[in-house]
């Protein structure tokens, strides 16, 4: 009797033992009461109809994972049906097929160039992984990673939802420290992502690098031109741009991701186009995360960032956005007033004998000369107020902003 034939035995033989004792526990007395109350008849009915479906279905597990195992292709792909429905009702369910060893097969079937047979593969293993790292360390274990199609050309757009579903579900093991071979995951995920495949299914993806992105040893291979490009063209689509930013997020604070950011030819113009969307307030956080990570300790990219009219749109962000975009914005702000007064104060005014420190009359003209400034500064302060709130009461319309975005330069900065 092969190893497999025995295993099968013992399991088959285990089931019907716990099968038996459940019975035991459970026993349906012949006894009746003299006057049982309609309740009680109900309950007891239900308690036996609700018997009843489980041992069915206990039934149909046992076949399922019996053809899985030992049958024919046509009997595993009903196999994998069966399994994939059951699955998807319990986690402890999940949890006793992958202890009946059906994770393997699947993981094989998912190999399969029968189109039908992946898709089944691929969908059973997306169900048993749900809700359990260990079934997903199971799947990773069994190889699944070697089965990802290295053409996606030859998938149609349900198979490639279908293993785009399933490999993000498996990347979430990276939170756990368990080890992900990347190198082998990115590949796919961005085959996929460069595809004209929906958005949904590019989600997934995203989500996938995420993940990925969350630990720092992942970086380096993340921290491609490629992929930034990628990451920056969707988070310009508002429907992909929360997980693209987050994921930008997350590689920006690695020196490979920050300067691979500040090479690229579409920041920061894309970032502060994203701040203006009032309508989404997560991504203009995210945004002007990203960009405060870049500005830090940065001269050359705040002076890209005051010439691509940064200034204009912060100010609307501070002043209608979360509480959180508020926060960052100012603080971004704050640098380039900063930046501004310690630019303007060798020049401010003609240049006269330095007087000694003690001296009176200099003391007046630096008090004098500090409350002009303020003066010109709170001026321009409250113009730019003043136009953002107009615009947020629909008084001007979307594109004149749009329009400060791409005009404004440094000269027109009122900081």
């Amino acid at each position: 009797m092969s190893d497999h034939t025995s295993t099968w035995h013992s399991t088959i033989t285990k089931l019907r033992f716990f099968t038996r004792i459940r019975r035991f526990l459970n026993p349906k007395s012949s006894i009746k009461p003299s006057e049982p109350s309609n309740t009680t008849a109900k309950v007891a009915d239900m308690n036996d109809q609700e018997e009843e479906k489980k041992e069915q279905e206990m039934v149909i597990l046992q076949r399922a994972v019996k053809k899985l195992l030992f049958g024919s292709p046509e009997e595993k792909d009903i196999a994998a049906k069966d399994i994939k429905n059951l699955a998807a009702e319990a986690l402890s369910r999940r949890k006793l097929m992958a202890e009946l060893g059906v994770i393997p097969p699947l993981v094989a079937m998912a190999g399969s160039e029968a189109t039908a047979r992946q898709r089944l593969a691929v969908q059973a293993l997306t169900e048993l992984a749900n809700g359990t790292y260990t079934n997903k360390a199971l799947i990773m274990d069994a190889g699944i990673l070697s089965k990802l199609p290295g053409n996606i050309g030859v998938l149609d757009e349900e198979t490639m939802h279908d293993f785009a579903q399933l490999v993000l579900s498996v990347s979430s093991l990276a939170n756990s420290q368990f080890p992900v071979n990347s190198s082998m995951m990115v590949p796919f995920v961005i085959s996929v992502l460069e595809s004209n495949s929906s958005l949904d299914t590019k989600e997934y993806c995203l989500g996938t690098l995420y993940n990925l992105s969350n630990m720092l040893d992942n970086a380096n291979t993340l921290a491609s031109d490629e992929v930034f490009n990628i990451l920056l063209r969707l988070s310009s689509v508002k429907q992909t741009s929360e997980k693209a930013l987050a994921t930008l997020g997350n590689l920006v604070v690695t020196l490979t991701g920050k300067k691979a950011l500040e090479s690229s030819p579409m920041v920061p113009e894309s970032l502060i186009e994203i701040m203006t969307w009032n309508d989404k307030p997560i991504s203009q956080e995210l945004s002007a995360y990203v960009l405060m990570i870049l500005a830090h300790q940065s001269p050359v990219q705040r002076l890209k960032m005051s010439n691509a009219g940064i200034v204009p749109v912060l100010l609307e962000v501070s002043l209608l956005s979360s509480p959180l975009a508020q926060k960052r914005a100012l603080r971004l702000l704050q640098w380039f007033k900063d930046e501004r007064q310690t630019k303007m104060r060798p020049h401010s005014g003609p240049q006269t004998q330095r007087l000694s420190s003690g001296s009176p009359v200099n003391q007046r003209e630096v008090s004098e000369g500090k409350k002009v400034m303020k003066n010109m500064v709170k001026q321009s302060l409250y113009k730019n107020m003043e136009s953002m709130a107009r615009r947020a009461h629909g008084d001007e319309s979307s594109s004149k902003l749009k329009f400060l975005v791409i005009s404004s330069s440094s000269k027109s900065l009122p900081y």
